[in-house]
């Protein structure tokens, strides 16, 4: 025969009824069941005793075969009424059989079918008559089935036939009016078969626990729609295998007795076969004891105050009566491992089945235990101990059933199992997880899976946070997770192992969690900072509603900063007891006064204190103390607690004194609590101290190894005689405890109680006491109201961790792991702010990028980089962050730019990397107009530049092998190579490295100020000595990146230009030579200016000021890039002229302009821009008008341009008289007669300055310019008559500049050759006009002063002067004819005025004629006429004065010489 798969034939057997079954007609009933008495009659004959009693005569027909007939004769006459018809008749027949003991296996077997097809087929429903009778019936009959053992086949196949009748019942729609008794009977039967099964065929073990499944299932699923009815708590039967159950005569239980077969005689499994006795008692019989155990734990007792309940419908009753056996298996356990230091190490089949079981229960019930008193409290002590218990074994299998079930509970009910919970992690998981119990490493694994299951649940870690982290009298869960997953994902002198990495993903799981709730800050209650309080008990804080956030987010966060103010006095007090009380009172945890009530609770609820110190403050004698220690005994709960069990609850919070008078102290305050609340069997206090001082005795007399003689039983009852108030205690209640004593020890060292492996059941009696009266457990939505404190615990914890696995991982899928737990813990840390995180994960995801590690040969690593795919991810995560989260970012930034800095020198950067993010156009444009070559024909040693990013492509770099050497061929890249190096540059284009700079003007203030910071380190201060920086490539790279940072923040610009002007100016200031570095300064900075200015009115002055840096270039260095310089600076001034107000700035601009006046190839490009400044005044002001004339004469004199541009530039000084008329008719519209004069002072002054700087160019070398120079002179001089002038100023105009021009011209001919000098002799003549033009207009003004003959003698001598030079050693005949022509001009005009009149006493007169006399002899006669002269002296004699007209003076004849 082929082999079955056994698990298909489990379900074959087990499976109920498909849904939508089909519903057989009245004929098609009578049929089946026709057919299933045929069947059954059919194996009856087959059998010998059958056989033989139907053959010889019918009269003597057995009653089963009769029944049978008589049911065939009836059934076809119901065929139109079944459902009227009573089901016990049709079903009795075949329920006979299967409780005859005289029907063997087969025969029992066919009917359970019958009985069987009948259920599955819905015969019967809830509608059928009486169906609630037929169904305890069947339930009955099966569970009290008897039949011969012919042979262990067939008896497996009967045994498997009643599984399926029973889950029938079960699964059956008329189940509902099974009564408890009946349900609790059909978990009972399945049960005892599961246990027979343990030595049949695998087949029918499969099938009885697939049953017990099935029935848990079909039971529990019912809880969430049973109410909670008063009846249906009602007290039920107790299934228990603590105690000896008793079976009541009508109770009908499976049971096996001795048999016989055809010979009388049979064997079953090398035991009795199991028959039917008279009496029905049942007993499957065991070798061992467990088993024997087990086999009592079914037995259902109807208690009399129960009886009632169990007879009702089933509901909460059986499925308390199950849960609590499901429960009791476990228990079993614990009684059969006695005292041992494993009492896990057994067989693990039995407690497996029973959690699984429990766990069916749980996962289908889910929440409505909570709703059932009785069922809740089988969770929060039995099962929850157990579990405690079993959490700890030693095999894998158990404890990851366990955590399952825990994880359900936590679920469903963790609400109500707060400090359960906490003892399972503290206890269990995280003791297993941290190999602190000994554990076996696949245990470790077990219990790491659990917590990191734990984790991936919404809300586990911030309920773990606020529930025990946030509470004085908890652990902190939630930091010792943290703690135990961040150490746990270390590896230790290994390769990565599993349980490396399941640690990691439990960090990530809690990351994730923090990470998913950021988008819901809405919801979150604003957190208000903990301000001071004056004292309160710090154990009587409660909240006032802890389903409402708004509350209990406050109440949480004063909670744990009370705690950290515990756990400070804690070490406090374990250092000095009396100091840690003060610095309690000094934090308002303590109030000022002495109060034992506070004093008491800080050493109840305080965790950490020395057990030591706490005891001998407790038994201290001093009065204080001794109030302390009564408080402290009060603040216990010894309600309904065993003797023993209270000592140990108290005596594990401190360590016992050794003095005796100390343990007299301490018991008789124990004893004194424990008689207030237990005054059952102990009279007096005085009972309970003498009785818990013996068992203090009797504890160290068994548990101390110096002890050889051990106290019996009868001496400790001896002892105790009379003790209760001169009575005896009963004898059972001292065996009880001495027995509790000798088998658990009471731990003197509380120390040494906690470390134990398993817990304690007086601890944990201690501990559910404690649940009843602990804070409500807080429930927590998806706000993030907590997520700050507990990322602040978990952010370094996690980095180091994810930092060590990626350091070792191999496998992709964990690298994933640690990449998106990196942009996790980043998404968080920005999102809180946390800066220093921030920081720290960059720092630690840098490092994996390699690209901090020098290479020598750049095309090997980045081949290597290409292949390294840990390092490509890193990199792009540290991109990524620097672009998502660069405003937390601070120090993080120096690690990102070392990044950056080796990708440039490697070449793999995008060349527009430093973009500003302006226009294509714009771009190209200024790049063309502005950026010089990098190198410079005048610079004497190459400076290095950086490697063309054009070129680091494969084919740039295939193009370069063509100026190699020819005789040295190099290889062509292998196609892994292109491979590799086509994955680099990928993942430096998916870094999106340009948008770090591109998007800087979004960082924050700070953020953008340590970017700054780090690129100005990085590029390093120049050395004078070398006259380059360390790493001139690196230097010109940061430079740009600066620069383009600067032009994105120019609305923030001042938080950035100190720094970036100063490090500008340091490589300025350095550079000796031209190269690249200074050459990007300069540039740099006219570029900021020009793009700047337009949008910064309030910092042109800053901005222009720093282009005086360029001022202070090297002579070498200005000359390479001054035509490029000036270039910029037209462009600065075009573009902005009207920003630029200042003095300052305007001398910054002309000085930059005036430099370029003597440069070849700048002059031109400075000359225009000066030209655009002056040209019709366009944008001439006062504050530039004296700088622009000093330049614009520069240019005049200078012969670097052509004649051309002097002259224009001469044209550019005279045309800017204009603006000084237009401007002086502006101070009319002055505001007071001061302003106005003051302005016109300043406009004179100007004029002043302009002719002086006319006169300057006047003695050019060049003829042209020369002679241009003096008429524009002179129209300045002659056009100023409308300003107003001063005569004061005038005749310092002829002092400072016409005469002494023409005493310079005259010097210059006399002393130069005509070569230096061309065409003098028509310069003098323009001179000698200009002066008798000037002189004769304003003749009427300067005629009087006092001072006029000392002119006129001079403007006489300059004549004089000219009329002596002579060129080649010849007087000049155009010299000879103008001098006297003007001259006669002017006196002619003097005498028309009455200036000049003749007199002998005259000395102008004298003076005048003298010295034409030498010019001109004959010019008096063609001045004035002789009878003139005549009439002229006969006026003068008869007035006897001097020929002067009004308002002048005689003029002495001291003063009419020059």
């Amino acid at each position: 025969m082929g082999c079955l798969n056994q698990q298909t034939a489990v379900n074959a057997v087990v499976r109920g009824p498909k849904d939508g079954s089909f519903r057989s007609s009245r004929v098609a009933l009578a049929c089946m069941v026709n057919s299933e008495i045929g069947a059954v009659l059919a194996v009856m004959r087959r059998n010998v005793r059958w056989g033989v009693l139907y053959a010889d005569d019918d009269q003597v027909e057995h009653s089963l075969i009769q029944s049978f007939k008589e049911l065939r004769k009836k059934i076809f006459l119901w065929q139109h009424q079944w459902h009227s018809i009573d089901p016990v008749v049709y079903l009795k027949p075949f329920l006979d059989v299967i409780q005859s003991d005289e029907t063997g296996a087969p025969i029992t077997g066919v009917a359970l079918s019958s009985v069987y097809k009948i259920l599955t087929l819905e015969i019967l429903d809830s509608e059928t008559v009486n169906v609630d009778k037929a169904l305890h019936l069947i339930v009955d009959a099966v569970t009290s089935c008897r039949f011969e053992v012919t042979d262990p086949a067939s008896e497996e196949v009967a045994l498997m036939k009643i599984l399926q009748v029973l889950l029938a019942c079960m699964k059956n729609k008329a189940s509902v009016h099974l009564s408890n008794h009946h349900v609790c009977n059909i978990v009972n039967t399945c049960f005892r078969i599961v246990h027979q099964a343990s030595s049949k065929g695998e087949l029918l073990q499969r099938i009885a626990r697939h049953t017990m499944h099935e029935l848990v299932r079909c039971i529990f699923s019912h809880l969430p729609d049973i109410g909670d009815r008063p009846h249906a708590l009602a007290e039920g039967s107790r299934m228990s295998a603590e105690t000896e159950v008793h079976v009541p005569k009508d109770t009908h239980i499976l049971e096996g007795t001795q048999g016989v077969n055809a010979n009388g005689s049979a064997k079953f499994d090398g035991k009795a076969l199991p028959l039917k006795e008279a009496s029905g008692n049942p007993a499957f019989t065991s070798a061992s004891k467990v088993d024997e155990e087990i086999m009592t734990l079914g037995s259902v007792e109807v208690a009399q105050n129960g009886a009632d309940s169990m007879m009702d419908q089933y509901g909460i009753p059986c499925m308390v009566e199950i849960f609590q056996f499901l429960c009791s298996l476990l228990n079993v356990m614990e009684i059969e491992s006695g005292v041992r230091s494993n009492p896990i190490a057994y067989d693990e089949d039995v407690p497996l089945f029973a959690l699984g079981l429990i766990n069916t229960a749980i996962e289908l019930a889910g929440a409505s235990f909570g709703d059932h008193a009785k069922l809740l409290v089988l969770i929060q002590e039995d099962l929850f101990y157990n579990l405690m218990q079993f959490g700890l074994s030693m095999s894998p299998l158990i404890l990851s059933t366990v955590c399952s079930i825990v994880l359900n509970l936590y679920h469903h009910l963790r609400t109500k199992l707060k400090l359960q919970l906490e003892a399972f992690f503290s206890r269990v998981l995280l003791k297993i997880a941290g190999s602190k119990h000994g554990s076996s490493y696949q245990q470790q694994e077990v219990a790491m899976e659990a917590i990191v299951d734990f984790c991936r649940q919404p809300f586990f870690m911030a309920e773990m946070y606020a529930n025990f982290d946030c509470d004085i009298s908890c652990s902190n869960v939630f930091e010792d997770l943290a703690n135990l997953l961040s150490k746990s994902a270390f590896p230790v002198n290994s390769p990565l192992s599993a349980l490396n990495t399941l640690a990691l993903d439990g960090l990530i799981a809690m990351i994730e969690g923090i990470s998913e709730r950021i988008g819901h800050e809405s919801s979150a209650p604003e957190r208000s900072p903990i301000q001071p309080e004056e004292y309160r008990p710090f154990w009587t804080v409660t909240c006032d509603n802890y389903g409402e956030p708004n509350c209990w987010v406050p109440f949480v966060y004063k909670k744990k900063q009370i705690k950290k103010k515990l756990m400070i006095g804690a070490d406090h007090f374990n250092l000095d007891p009396k100091k840690g009380l003060e610095f309690l009172k000094g934090v308002n945890l303590l109030p000022d006064t002495r109060d034992t009530r506070c004093v008491a609770c800080f050493f109840r609820y305080t965790t950490g204190l020395n057990k030591n110190l706490v005891g001998e403050f407790l038994g201290s004698h001093d009065e204080f103390c001794i109030q302390v220690l009564k408080e402290f005994a009060q603040s216990f709960d010894f309600q309904d607690m065993s003797l023993d069990t209270a000592l140990r609850i108290f005596l594990e919070t401190f360590r016992l004194p050794g003095e005796s008078q100390k343990i007299q102290r301490v018991l008789e305050a124990f004893a004194e609590r424990y008689y207030e609340q237990s005054p059952d069997i102990l009279v007096n206090k005085d009972a309970v101290f003498v009785l818990s001082y013996s068992l203090i005795i009797l504890n160290t007399d068994q548990h101390n190894s110096q002890v050889k003689k051990k106290m019996t039983e009868e001496d400790f009852l001896r002892n105790n005689r009379a003790i209760n108030g001169g009575s005896d205690l009963p004898r059972e209640f001292l065996s009880q405890l001495y027995h509790s004593i000798c088998e658990n020890e009471i731990r003197m060292i509380p120390e040494q109680a906690a470390a134990a492996s398993v817990m304690s059941r007086s601890h944990w009696i201690s501990l559910v006491h404690r649940a009843k009266q602990s804070a409500p457990y807080i429930f927590c939505d998806s706000g993030p109201h907590l997520d700050y404190d507990m990322f602040a615990i978990l952010s370094g914890p996690t980095i180091a961790a994810i930092s060590v696995v990626l350091d070792h991982v191999e496998r992709d899928n964990v690298l994933h792991t640690c990449i998106d737990g990196y942009l996790t813990m980043a998404k968080i840390s920005a999102s809180y702010n946390s800066v220093d995180s921030l920081d720290d994960l960059v720092v630690s995801l840098c490092r994996f990028t390699n690209l901090l590690i020098p290479s020598l040969n750049n095309e090997e690593f980045i081949l290597a980089f290409g292949d390294d795919a840990k390092a490509r991810m890193a990199t792009v995560a540290v991109f990524t962050i620097a672009n998502r989260y660069g405003d937390q970012i601070r120090s993080g930034w120096k690690n990102i730019l070392d990044c950056i800095l080796s990708l440039n020198k490697l070449g793999l950067l995008p060349a527009r990397l430093a973009s500003d993010a302006v226009d294509d156009s714009e771009v190209s444009s200024d790049q063309n107009l502005v950026r010089p070559p990098s190198s410079s024909p005048t610079t004497s040693t190459p400076s290095p530049v950086a490697p063309s990013r054009k070129s680091s492509g494969l084919m740039g770099r295939f193009t370069q092998l063509l100026y190699l050497d020819t005789e040295e061929p190099e290889s062509y890249p292998t196609q892994e190579q292109v491979a590799a190096r086509q994955r680099s540059l990928q993942t430096i284009q998916d870094s999106h490295i340009d948008s770090i700079f591109a998007e800087s003007k979004f960082l924050q203030a700070e953020s953008l100020s340590q970017l700054v910071q780090a690129l100005l380190l990085a590029a390093g201060r120049p050395r004078k000595a070398n006259n380059s920086m360390e790493d001139e490539v690196t230097a010109v790279f940061c430079l740009e990146l600066l620069i383009a940072i600067t032009l994105n923040n120019r609305d923030r610009i001042m938080l950035l230009w100190q720094g970036v002007y100063e490090h500008i100016a340091s490589v300025v200031q350095s550079t000796v030579m031209p190269c690249a570095l200074v050459e990007k300064a300069v540039f740099g900075l006219l570029r900021i200016c020009q793009r700047l200015l337009p949008y910064k009115e309030n910092l042109t002055d800053e901005l222009l000021k720093s282009l005086q840096l360029i001022l202070k270039l090297d002579a070498r260095v200005a000359d390479a890039y001054c035509e490029q310089i000036t270039q910029e600076v037209m462009h600065i001034v075009k573009a902005n002229a009207m920003q630029i107000r200042s003095h300052m700035g305007w001398r910054t601009i002309i000085s930059l302009l005036s430099i370029t006046a003597r440069h070849p190839e700048a002059s031109e490009a400075g000359f225009e821009t000066l030209s655009f400044i002056m040209s019709e005044g366009a944008h001439l002001s006062p504050a530039n008008y004296v700088l622009c004339l000093t330049a614009a004469r520069q240019f005049a004199e200078s012969r670097v341009g052509n004649v051309d541009q002097s002259i224009r530039s001469l044209d550019l000084m005279a045309g800017s008289l204009d603006c000084l008329v237009r401007w002086f008719n502006k101070t009319k519209e002055a505001m007071g007669e001061e302003a106005a004069l003051k302005m016109a002072q300043d406009i004179w002054e100007m004029w002043l300055r302009l002719v002086q700087g006319l006169r300057k160019v006047c003695v050019d070398q060049r003829e042209e310019v020369r002679n241009h120079a003096i008429l524009m002179l002179q129209r300045c001089l002659t056009a100023a008559e409308v300003m107003h002038i001063p005569v004061g100023l005038w005749l310092q105009c002829f002092d400072l500049v016409i005469f002494t021009l023409l005493d310079d011209l005259v010097e210059i001919a006399q002393q130069h050759s005509a070569k230096d000098y061309r065409n003098m002799e028509g310069t003098l003549v323009l001179s000698l006009k200009l002066l008798s033009k000037v002189f004769l207009q304003l003749l009427h003004d300067v005629s009087q002063l006092a001072s006029f003959s000392e002119l006129w003698s001079r403007v006489l001598s300059c004549m004089e002067r000219y009329m002596k030079v002579k060129f080649r050693g010849k007087r000049s005949e155009k010299i000879h004819e103008l001098v006297p022509e003007l001259l006669k001009n002017t006196l002619l005009i003097m005498k028309s005025s009455g200036l000049l009149v003749p007199s002998e006493e005259d000395n102008f007169w004298q003076l005048t004629w003298s010295s034409v006399k030498n010019l001109a002899p004959s010019l008096q006669l063609e001045v004035f006429s002789s009878d003139e002269l005549e009439q002229l002296q006969q006026k003068t004699q008869t007035n006897g004065c001097s020929p002067i007209q009004d308002g002048n003076v005689v003029v002495p004849p001291s003063e009419t010489r020059a």
